[in-house]
């Protein structure tokens, strides 16, 4: 078997090997270019981690790489459905990918770039980084958000059966956790930091989560933080003052966001903005950094619904046809959308 570090060298190394990255690596291939796909985790790690059956926002033909259709039983792909058709399309176009091998550093520069990893090094003359932002929570920093009842990810609601759940947040994460665990038997407290439900919860959501609460089938706290976790309790400050809550288990849907350290070992600079935005070339997606490109959602920093598939997978293209050598003409503004899922 021949050793990673004297594998030959590739045009482009892309970092994540979620639907961007394998957009990335795709694009390439067909600008005449050949690609590596990295991953510390499994093929198209976020939606493996999605909870189970979950359905898309987006029609399929809004979240399609490569010019692969995407075949649907219903009007919109499922998580089961969305990993699939990524296999499949990786499988098709011969995707050259490296799964649960993590990019430890990125030595040398444009041209001769050494990718360090768990398992070797390979060799590259231009990287991409489109390593999404579903790795790391948003934690909550209050005594006991360390202990294992607490969890940042949700995907079915049987081990919450006649059990006592806090679901803290007000967006569509937290109320379809909140609402899918009430329906399966547990016993459900909401604790919410605003006022109401966030305005971007979906129209066909927020009558029915609105109707529970109402009804006192889903106990809600709003204006509310939790002060502190611990065994068998949550501490919520609340309006008029802290209450404790009896609890088994805590759904912290609280958001996530990029791997910042590692993006600064990576040499990207960011904006001075509240969103920690990477600075790169707005046509090209090239980094501060000669050599180094960005794709996806990690283009937003901190505003993690700016970029997603929909129209990250666009991002492939420009680096693509820029890297071939062609010229490269700005996304146009009014095929940015914005997410409003979480």
């Amino acid at each position: 078997m021949q050793n990673r570090s004297e594998e030959q060298v590739v045009d482009v190394v892309v970092i994540g090997a979620g639907p961007v990255g394998l957009a990335c690596a795709i694009e390439a291939r067909h600008a005449g270019l050949t690609a590596r796909v990295l991953d510390k985790g499994a093929l198209v790690n976020s939606i493996v981690g999605y909870p189970a059956r979950m359905e898309f926002f987006s029609t399929p033909d809004l979240i399609e790489i490569g010019g692969h259709p995407f075949p649907v039983q219903g009007y919109k792909p499922t998580r089961e459905e969305g990993i699939e058709y990524y296999r499949g399309v990786t499988a098709r176009e011969q995707v050259d990918v490296r799964l649960y091998e993590a990019v430890l550093a990125v030595h040398g520069s444009q041209g001769d770039f050494r990718i360090e990893t768990s398992r070797g090094v390979h060799k590259s003359r231009n990287v991409i980084v489109a390593t999404g932002f579903f790795d790391l929570p948003n934690r909550l920093g209050v005594p006991g958000d360390e202990l294992p009842k607490l969890t940042h990810y949700y995907r079915e609601p049987y081990p919450y059966v006649q059990q006592r759940v806090i679901v803290i947040g007000g967006k569509n994460s937290a109320a379809k956790a909140a609402l899918d665990c009430y329906r399966h038997g547990a016993e459900v407290t909401m604790v919410i930091r605003g006022p109401s439900l966030s305005e971007t919860v979906k129209y066909w959501i927020r009558p029915d989560l609105e109707n529970r609460i109402k009804e006192g089938s889903i106990r809600t706290y709003f204006d509310s933080t939790v002060e502190e976790i611990r065994e068998g309790v949550v501490l919520v400050r609340a309006p008029g003052g802290t209450i404790a809550v009896p609890n088994d288990f805590v759904l912290a849907m609280t958001g996530y966001r990029p791997d910042f350290p590692f993006l600064e070992t990576l040499g990207i600079t960011f904006a001075s903005d509240e969103f920690r935005t990477p600075i790169f070339d707005e046509t090209t997606f090239e980094s501060a950094r000669p050599g180094l490109f960005l794709a996806g959602t990690v283009c937003g920093g901190l505003k993690t619904n700016r970029w997603f598939i929909e129209n990250g997978r666009f991002h492939a293209r420009q680096i693509a046809t820029h890297l071939a050598g062609q010229r490269t003409e700005a996304i146009p503004f009014a095929s940015i959308h914005w997410k409003t899922e979480e």
